[in-house]
């Protein structure tokens, strides 16, 4: 099997038509007028992906992955082989993102793999890069740390302009200081406060891009880990900032895991002060968001705190033993856990 045809065979197109797909089906090439409606309803997922629950999307998804590689089977013309490769590469980074935010970490891998080698088919540093920072972040909700750190450091090369680079480096940071190289993290905050301020070049839009408040989020979560007085109040800072960058911006921009993820890291960062008013205040808007709302991480998140408010340090605390049954009883609720649309 060639190159091309072993790329088609990793997407089986199943009987679930829609009149979306039915378009592909029904047309015998490739002309432009097709590659910009593509372009535009990718554009129009990753952007509804920031803001709408998952359930939402993943049949579009899906759909309109299918159809692109069904036209990769020999309906485009030789020098429009590499733009349905890009198309492709970042349906399957969206179809990744699905999965990862599912806890689906074996089908997320495996999308991943499919969505770097149409990258590399393509030719495309920034999907390159934007992969790696993806399979960086499958490996930190795997806890293997130090693969999600030499994985983002493994995408810096490509990362050619936009906010890639910030990404990355947030990842780094947020990596190494689960690992408790303070150092590291440090180094890999800062330098993407810098990255952030040499920012010009636009990036593909929704989820393919990197907003400031997102970098905030991340850096909350790497200083929080490190631990200390200093940092956790640089912890409180940062993700104070974050959640306030949010909230100015438009609706659709408004990242629902990144505030609760957020939320989360504040009252972790309240509960080192012991200032249970602040960790009931943050947890309130966790506990009664819906149950699509709650990806993985933020499940994740909150089985750790769990944890935590089970210490023998808070055992005699009435006001924490309630903040415990009330995080286990948002953990038992049903989420949203399952995939219509498993890599074939």
């Amino acid at each position: 099997m060639d190159h091309d045809n072993d790329l088609v065979a990793a997407v089986t197109v199943d009987s679930a038509e829609s009149a979306l797909f039915l378009r592909f089906a029904s047309a015998s090439n490739v002309d432009d007028t097709l590659f910009e409606q593509i372009d535009a309803d990718i554009a129009r997922l990753a952007g509804d992906y920031v803001s709408k629950p998952v359930s939402e999307l993943f049949h579009d998804i899906g759909t309109l992955r299918r159809g692109v590689f069904d036209l990769l089977r020999g309906r485009q013309h030789p020098f429009q082989t590499s733009h349905l490769y890009l198309q492709a590469g970042r349906l399957c980074g969206l179809a990744t993102h699905v999965a990862l935010d599912l806890g689906q970490y074996k089908a997320a891998s495996t999308h991943s793999r499919t969505a770097w080698r149409c990258a590399e088919s393509a030719g495309h540093n920034g999907l390159r890069a934007w992969i790696r920072s993806v399979q960086s972040l499958i490996a930190y909700w795997q806890q293997d740390h130090r693969q999600a750190a030499e994985l983002a450091r493994a995408g810096l090369p490509y990362a050619d302009g936009g906010t890639i680079a910030a990404r990355l480096l947030s990842l780094e940071a947020r990596a190494t200081a689960a690992l408790g190289d303070s150092a590291s993290a440090l180094r890999a905050v800062e330098a993407a406060e810098a990255e952030r301020g040499t920012v010009a070049a636009m990036d593909f839009p929704g989820v393919f891009t990197f907003p400031e408040a997102k970098q905030w989020t991340y850096a909350g979560t790497a200083l929080l880990a490190l631990g200390g007085h200093r940092h956790v109040n640089r912890a409180i800072e940062a993700s104070s900032r974050a959640i306030a960058l949010y909230e100015s911006a438009p609706q659709q921009e408004q990242s629902s895991g990144d505030l609760l993820a957020a939320r989360l890291d504040l009252a972790n960062a309240h509960l080192a002060h012991d200032d249970l008013d602040a960790v009931r205040e943050k947890l309130s808007v966790v506990l009664n968001a819906a149950p699509d709302r709650r990806t993985a991480s933020i499940s994740t998140r909150l089985r750790a705190l769990s944890t935590r408010l089970a210490e023998p340090a808070y055992a005699g605390s009435p006001v924490v033993l309630s903040l415990r049954e009330n995080v286990r009883e948002a953990c038992s609720r049903p989420a949203l856990t399952n995939s219509p649309e498993p890599p074939q």
